[in-house]
């Protein structure tokens, strides 16, 4: 059976539609492009951040609904990213602008934490969100940064990750962070 010239097409169409970046999220800082390390600095940011015990590709649905159970009933608007921490198993999400000056409280396992401006070495990447993803990022990370005489970690690495659960793995995108510090 010959398949009609029309089905490439829409199913192209389709795949185009699909929104790729959380469109009701706001984007608390520039998305570092895929393939491409980046110093960068993240602003001056309120997380809402929560721990569970165990490893984080383990727990990653647990604590983002735990995350979003707390916006939810404090109607705090979505942001992008998310944060994944890899030691252990913790998220935090960005508290929009139009949210921090609300008095949000510690709450059902979550807290509520103001960050300073912090510098980090990012590297892009697309594609699931699976352990053996991000790890590969990172190594490349940790590589660069170890032949890069002008900047030293200054921290754990953590993932950073920018589509909602629904869209499509081929077409999401992540990144691998890792705090540093300005050696010369």
């Amino acid at each position: 059976m010959r398949c009609s010239p029309v089905l490439p097409l829409l199913l192209g169409v389709l795949v185009l539609a699909v929104p790729t970046e959380a469109s009701a999220a706001r984007k608390m800082f520039p998305k570092t492009p895929s393939g491409k390390i980046e110093i960068k600095t993240i602003p001056p940011s309120v997380l809402l951040t929560t721990e569970m015990e165990g490893d984080y590709f383990d727990r990653s649905n647990d604590l983002f609904r735990r995350l979003f159970d707390y916006i939810k009933s404090n109607s705090v608007s979505m942001t992008a990213p998310v944060e994944g921490y890899l030691d252990g198993a913790g998220m935090s999400f960005y508290v929009g602008p139009e949210d921090r000056e609300r008095g949000l409280a510690d709450q059902g396992g979550v807290a509520v934490l103001e960050v300073p401006e912090r510098l980090i070495a990012a590297i892009g990447g697309r594609g699931s969100y699976r352990k053996k993803n991000v790890m590969k990022l990172k190594g490349r990370l940790e590589e660069w940064l170890e032949g890069n005489p002008d900047y030293g970690p200054d921290g754990e690495a953590y993932a950073v990750f920018w589509n909602a659960p629904f869209i499509p793995w081929f077409l999401r995108s992540l990144e691998v962070h890792i705090p540093v510090r300005r050696i010369r």
